[in-house]
């Protein structure tokens, strides 16, 4: 058994019970311990406590936190980081005034990175991949979903689920795999959006089903991508192989993609720049995480999500990095949560489990992850010596982490 001693503040404490937090219990729900520690043991947490109230007598290896916090290791439920390339050049293009949907009606956009996919090789990919999943886990992540989604043909798509599968075995982070055929129409199926997503039932689905790594299905239900009704065929012919719908919605316009995907039973509902009260009452009604992706409106100058309404109103809201090269190129979860507190008016220690407990919950890992409670993975960060909790957000280029641990591993 290993311990971590001299932990000034562990927070995100929680009942054993607890999967996620909706509503007002966000703010209060995750407790912490003052001068504290932590045991592990097999990639579990197993106990803590409080320093002046002894120490366990069979611990192994000792680490002293030299009194910095411990937080559990974000929960990161919505990234792209399977991708070939990058996209610099539409940076500039937004510079001059181009807004993420018309580099996509010009042909650019998820279309240029699924031109690049289909150049590289698997290896390339998986090389790529890695060298982010390593520096997500350096800041702090210890469990994230990727999707796939630059293929739009088959043999792409399942070219990006062979290498999503070995990033899962290689990384000790725990990695959920989304199935993302409806990101775009490929470029053959341009002008013919109806025979693609018949493509996707038909062809796509059995393909991806049969090589059983997909847990979930996303479809990009949003204003010039995919339409309700389809998104609703897709997700439907999904269950038929045991995936669960995952949903992009309201990123750019009020898409009724909330609506399809709540009633689907979706696990999350994500982006939602464009949700409003109807779409918020429909999410705190249900066990669908409304999941928002702060960086991608930072850097796509796109609104940001209402969390603060979400919240009071009830939601289990997460936030999520959204890794990808077109609109959200970073995977730091640090500064997704300082967005949280500054952009969206989230508490700091509403975000903290925006982007921890309920990131968990968001990609079906609630009870395993994204909090300190015996048993759930011993995934969580030691900060360097800081004054409080909120410092962390307001701080938010500091470089504020000490050590990483990953299920039990340092990374």
């Amino acid at each position: 058994m290993a311990l971590i001693t001299n932990i000034s503040e562990l927070h995100g404490v929680v009942d054993p019970s607890v999967m996620r937090l909706q509503g007002s219990d966000m703010a209060s729900g995750m407790k912490c311990i003052p001068d504290a520690w932590l045991s592990h043991d097999g990639g579990v947490i197993t106990g803590f406590g409080a320093m002046a109230d002894g120490l366990p007598d069979d611990c192994g290896e000792v680490t002293d936190a030299d009194g910095g916090m411990v937080i559990p290791a974000f929960c990161d439920s919505h990234t792209h980081i399977i991708y070939a390339g990058s996209r610099e050049g539409e940076f500039v293009d937004k510079i001059r005034g181009l807004s993420y949907a018309e580099i996509a009606r010009r042909g650019g956009g998820i279309l240029n990175s699924a031109d690049a996919l289909a150049r590289i090789s698997e290896a390339e990919l998986l090389s790529a991949a890695r060298r982010r999943a390593a520096d997500m886990m350096a800041k702090g992540t210890g469990a994230f979903e990727v999707k796939t989604g630059y293929g739009l043909d088959t043999e792409s798509e399942l070219k990006m689920l062979r290498v999503a599968s070995r990033l899962r075995e290689e990384v000790p982070a725990r990695v959920k795999i989304t199935f993302l055929g409806a990101h775009a129409v490929g470029r053959a199926y341009a002008g013919r959006q109806s025979e693609y997503v018949d493509m996707v039932i038909s062809e796509m689905l059995p393909a991806i089903a049969a090589e059983g790594i997909a847990e979930y299905v996303d479809v990009f239900c949003d204003e010039g991508f995919f339409t309700p009704c389809e998104t609703s065929r897709i997700i439907d012919a999904a269950s038929r192989y045991g995936m669960k719908p995952k949903i992009h919605a309201n990123e750019l316009a009020a898409s009724g993609g909330v609506q399809v995907g709540v009633a689907g039973g979706a696990v999350s509902v994500d982006h939602l720049e464009e949700a409003g009260d109807e779409e918020i009452a429909l999410l705190a009604a249900s066990s669908t995480v409304a999941t928002m992706l702060p960086g991608a409106s930072f850097f796509s100058r796109l609104p940001y999500a209402p969390a603060r309404r979400a919240v009071d109103a009830g939601c289990t809201v997460a936030l999520a990095s959204d890794y990808n090269p077109g609109s959200s190129p970073s995977g730091d979860m640090r500064f997704v949560w300082s967005l949280g507190c500054i952009q969206m008016r989230l508490l700091p220690s509403e975000a903290l489990a925006a982007v921890t407990v309920n990131g968990a919950a968001a990609m079906g890992l609630d009870g395993i992850c994204g909090a300190i409670a015996p048993g759930r993975d011993a995934s969580f960060v030691v900060t360097r010596q800081l004054p409080s909790l909120e410092y962390i957000p307001y701080a938010y280029t500091e470089p504020w982490i000490a050590r990483v641990f990953v299920r039990g591993n340092p990374v």
